[in-house]
């Protein structure tokens, strides 16, 4: 791998990305394109995010190959997905172009920027990424946005201002976000996740340290109180640390009386160091959201917004695609759509769905890999059995092969063991007509997983 700090950003005119239609990657193409950069790419299959690109002139190929690695191209950037092995990869190398991870290249470009924000946990970064984006919006502060997902209030995952603040989500898998350069490092929260990576929770614990400890000493680092063990976190920093919890009022910002509203939306105080500032209505569900909610706010207070500000981005947030959302009515059943895919994401969705109105609780989930699958069977279980039943899709592998002999059947079969009411068809159409058949009015069904699940939503919603 080229050393980022060999690369002479004056001298690169033409950059190619391999894996292009990626959410990230997608951006930061397009961050690239609009600095002046002639970009190029190649993916496996055209997307929205490819046409927006292709449309703008970006040069897409859907065959990944070693002829797309021209010799115009001065650097090339590849995705944790890429493997050693890519012809395209190689042939980068092999003409000794600079080739760079994708973390590399937004840590790079984090620099840029006074307020770099970094979200980082094992769960919530979208959501909390778009609240914060959305106070900066408020504020009028013209950011640069890079968040996975897609925002409504920017009709996509990008925005580029010209302000000299960026936010971005920091993901660990692969260790990615310890390339970023947070001048502000958000830790929402911290499990097991990632097993093919991670060795165990230890492990992951010292890399959201070291993410921690990549913030200046002007800097900030915002955590949240309730993780194990914060000192081990805290006590060889050299910035500023402020806390959140909705559970421990000895944080720095807290949640005080806190309610529900007929639709699981929350209320609450928002406190800081024991000082009311603002009675906040979300319109998003669940105590999941108040504590995302709260590390937006204290992301928002440590660089000088005002409490008017904050009240009035968090009230106006309504949510992210696939994040508890809304997809429409069939026959009075409502269809919500839901990436959660780790067991806490689950439990902290169907929790919440619990106090959405409705009859019977159905939950259609579709497995996201399958050493995931493995590595977190016997809480999956758990977690599902939330729901009043449940309808197992198969496994979207994602980048892997199943070698370790796992499925969506295992599940349903172990669910059922439980006495829950369970369900596995091995295709989308069967899923589709026995829901269409079973769903009676007044019934709440969330399709969830992080691959392409929310299809099954929207089919039935054509009928």
């Amino acid at each position: 791998m080229n050393n980022l700090k060999k690369i002479d950003f004056d001298k690169i005119h033409k950059v190619h990305f391999i894996g292009i239609g990626g959410i990230s990657m997608s951006g930061l193409a397009e961050i690239l394109l609009t600095k002046g950069y002639t970009i190029s790419g190649s993916d496996t299959t055209p997307s929205q995010l490819t046409k927006k690109l292709e449309a703008a002139g970006v040069k897409i190929s859907y065959v990944q190959e070693a002829a797309n690695i021209t010799n115009d191209i001065d650097l090339t950037v590849y995705t944790a997905a890429i493997n050693d092995s890519d012809p395209e990869l190689v042939a980068s190398r092999t003409k000794n172009i600079p080739t760079i991870p994708r973390a590399e290249l937004l840590g790079l470009l984090m620099k840029q920027y006074r307020h770099a924000i970094g979200v980082s946990g094992t769960h919530g970064k979208t959501s909390t990424t778009s609240m914060i984006s959305q106070i900066l919006l408020e504020a009028e502060t013209d950011p640069t946005i890079l968040v996975g997902g897609i925002m409504n209030s920017i009709n996509g995952n990008l925005r580029i201002g010209k302000s000299d603040t960026m936010i971005t989500e920091a993901c660990e898998y692969t260790n990615s976000f310890l390339s970023f350069s947070p001048t502000t490092a958000v830790i929402l929260n911290i499990s097991e996740d990632h097993m093919d990576f991670f060795k165990d929770l230890d492990d992951i614990r010292h890399s959201f340290k070291k993410f921690a400890e990549l913030v200046p000493t002007d800097g900030t680092v915002v955590l949240n109180k309730d993780i194990d063990n914060l000192s081990f976190f805290t006590d060889d920093l050299n910035c500023r640390v402020v806390t959140f919890s909705a559970n421990d009022s000895t944080a720095d910002v807290t949640a005080a009386n806190i309610t529900y509203n007929s639709m699981a939306c929350g209320s609450f105080d928002l406190v800081n160091n024991g000082n009311f500032l603002a009675r906040i209505g979300l319109k998003v569900i669940g105590l999941h959201n108040i504590y995302n909610a709260l590390a937006a706010a204290a992301t928002a207070l440590s660089i000088g917004i005002s409490v008017d500000i904050i009240k009035k981005g968090l009230e106006a947030f309504t949510g992210t695609a696939r994040r508890f959302e809304y997809k429409g009515d069939l026959n009075g059943v409502t269809i919500v759509d839901d990436y959660a895919h780790h067991p806490d994401e689950i439990t902290a969705t169907l929790s919440t769905a619990a106090n959405y109105p409705h009859e019977k609780l159905w939950c259609v989930f579709q497995p996201h890999t399958y050493t995931r699958t493995k590595a977190f069977f016997n809480d999956f279980v758990k977690s599902l059995s939330l729901a009043d039943a449940v309808v197992l899709a198969d496994i979207y592998a994602a980048r892997e092969v199943n070698t370790i002999g796992i499925s969506s059947e295992d599940l349903y079969k172990a669910i059922k063991e439980t006495g829950k009411e369970a369900y596995y068809f091995p295709s989308f159409e069967d899923i589709e007509k026995f829901l269409l058949k079973n769903c009676k009015k007044g019934d709440l069904l969330i399709t969830m997983g992080a691959g392409n699940v929310v299809n099954i939503g929207d089919n039935l919603l054509k009928n």
